[in-house]
């Protein structure tokens, strides 16, 4: 996962601990930012496995 990616997943947890620790909880922002960081692991999930599959392909065509 990308530094950049990481940095804005930590701020998205603690936002999420901070929305349900509150007196009354803000649950609208806890999965809103639940969805924020569901969606930034599976966009460096994709990004790992497109990494992958061109190294892939490189080594392929390599022993041809």
């Amino acid at each position: 996962m990308d530094k950049y990616l990481l940095i804005v997943l930590m701020f998205l947890i603690a936002g999420m601990i901070i929305a349900v620790t509150k007196a009354p909880p803000v649950y609208p922002l806890f999965y809103s930012m639940l969805a924020g960081s569901i969606i930034i692991i599976i966009y460096a999930a994709m990004k790992e496995r497109k990494l992958k599959q061109e190294k892939r392909r490189e080594r392929r065509r390599s022993k041809k």
